[in-house]
């Protein structure tokens, strides 16, 4: 396709990786994002080897290998201590052919970052857009226009343009728990440091992953109603209560975990839609498919997007709403499962019917630790790059 010039709004995972792919591939890109400053939201985010072999492919490789976590193993723990399941991760990595990477968020920010050949422009909030046959336009708050060959809405879950495209308001849906996150510095009476451990029990669930820098992305998720308000004496009491009687590494996380550094979220996900482009505009990332974490699929899903999309613009030649349909059917039938699916586990895990989460518990003590690698390379290698 003839030399293209795209606008992309939104610095976040996916506007960045489809940035660099774009430049790659020898297009003019610009990156636009609302904010002052980038400050990713969450601490962590368990890059798994569809992710990582997106960034293989822009040559990142290395880069995300020395930011990464070496996770080795999972288990699964009782809240009470009993360990549940161990499960050996090598012939998951054998099966796929790329070990995951756990990483901090910031480090991979700042990766992306690093290495798009070009400057983002910040303090730029997008309002609208308006194309035509030959171009199109993003009109943003502070009086710039910006035109290009075609634009990437990559501005995340509450997406502008997304609404905009769709003709109507699209409204995040309450995934039912509430998710507190940050990153501890590794040490032995947390767990092993190249294993992640996931402790659950009474429909919560806490979990701590080996990333970069010696230290452990944790999380610990408790089903509340929407809105509920933080305990006035802060995030560690709030989790005192949450996990009481929880066994010891649990307790000593709690106590270790810096509050004015843990993120509080209530996680949302958004109900799936097939329409991810409009004539020259398309829809990356959360902004097409957000999804909740369970799956630690909502990152790669993205990187997937830029992989496809500039595949797309580099081998089709009828022009880029051509290339861009082509891109929405792909990505709509994949990155939709896995919203799906992902919704299917947050209510498993979290208790939406007691029954379900309680069998699943049963289930996690007798699964072969090859049903789990099994389940986790299916939805690895249903993505583009097998």
């Amino acid at each position: 396709m003839y030399h293209l010039k795209v606008v992309i709004i939104g610095a976040g995972i996916g506007g960045l990786t489809t940035g660099i792919a774009l430049r790659q591939a020898g297009y003019d890109v610009e990156i636009y994002d609302r904010v002052s400053q980038l400050r990713p939201a969450g601490a962590g985010i368990s890059l798994w080897s569809n992710g990582v072999k997106v960034l293989n492919r822009l040559g990142l490789g290395d880069k995300i290998a020395k930011i990464g976590g070496q996770m080795d193993r999972m288990q699964y723990i009782r809240y009470t201590g009993e360990l549940l399941n161990d499960i050996d991760l090598y012939p998951l990595i054998e099966t796929v052919g790329q070990r995951p990477y756990p990483v901090a968020r910031t480090d991979l920010q700042q990766m992306l970052l690093e290495a798009f050949p070009g400057e983002v422009q910040l303090n730029s909030k997008c309002i609208g857009v308006e194309q035509d046959g030959q171009s199109v336009t993003a009109i943003f708050e502070n009086g710039h226009r910006a035109t290009g060959d075609l634009l990437i809405a990559a501005d995340g879950v509450r997406s502008i343009i997304r609404n905009q495209i769709l003709g109507e308001q699209i409204h995040p849906r309450y995934a039912g728990y509430v998710n507190y996150n940050g990153l501890v510095p590794v040490s032995d009476d947390l767990g092993d440091k190249n294993s992640w451990s996931i402790y659950v029990g009474e429909h919560k669930r806490v979990s701590m992953m080996p990333v970069g820098g010696d230290r452990f992305y944790f999380f610990f998720d408790v089903p509340m109603s929407k809105g509920t308000e933080p305990h006035p004496d802060g995030i560690q009491v709030e989790l005192t209560n949450s996990f009481q009687g929880w066994c010891q590494p649990v307790q000593t996380l709690i106590q270790r975990l810096n509050p004015t550094q843990t993120n509080r979220l209530e996680i949302h996900d958004v109900e799936p839609f097939q329409q991810f482009m409009q004539g020259r505009i398309a829809l990356l990332g959360d902004a097409a498919h957000s999804t909740t974490p369970d799956l630690g699929q909502g990152g790669c899903q993205a990187m997937e997007d830029a992989e496809v999309l500039t595949r797309y613009l580099l081998t089709t030649n009828l022009g880029v709403a051509d290339a861009l349909k082509r891109y929405a059917a792909e990505r709509a039938e994949r990155a939709n499962a896995i919203v799906l699916k992902a919704r299917k586990r947050a209510d498993q895990i979290h208790g939406k019917d007691p029954d379900i989460t309680e069998a699943w518990y049963a289930q996690l003590q007798s699964e072969p630790p090859d049903a789990v690698t099994g389940a986790i390379a299916k939805t690895i290698l249903g993505g583009p790059l097998r």
